[in-house]
């Protein structure tokens, strides 16, 4: 878990909070139309507790902090840019909203959402 101590005191920092902020930040990248569960499993889980962060999970290794992000693309879009783009803003949007440097972002395009309408 993120910590830090400080004079006032020990900062600690939980996965599902950053989980939080990366899940933010991916939402508000270009080509990206929404997360998607891990698997099955979690996507019954996730869709019976009502999990604020599905599609991100976060781990701590030591000082290693390791993101993983499953994504549904927009049909259309570039699939490398979009992921290139969606590791390069949650590094930004969490090491600028906790101060803790981000080992590695992976990013995983789980599906295509074809708009039907065009």
């Amino acid at each position: 878990m993120g910590e830090e101590t400080t004079s006032l005191g020990r900062i600690f920092i939980s996965p599902r909070a950053i989980a939080t902020i990366a899940q933010h930040a991916t939402l508000q990248s270009y080509g990206v139309v929404g997360l998607a569960p891990r698997g099955l499993a979690e996507g019954l889980s996730t869709a019976l507790t009502h999990h604020p962060a599905r599609g991100v999970y976060v781990r701590y290794e030591g000082e290693k902090l390791e993101i993983e992000v499953h994504i549904i693309v927009e049909h259309g879009t570039r699939i490398a840019s979009v992921t290139q783009s969606v590791a390069n803003t949650v590094r930004f949007h969490v090491e600028k909203a906790t101060g803790l440097p981000v080992d590695s972002i992976h990013v995983h395009v789980a599906g295509l959402r074809i708009n039907h309408e065009e």
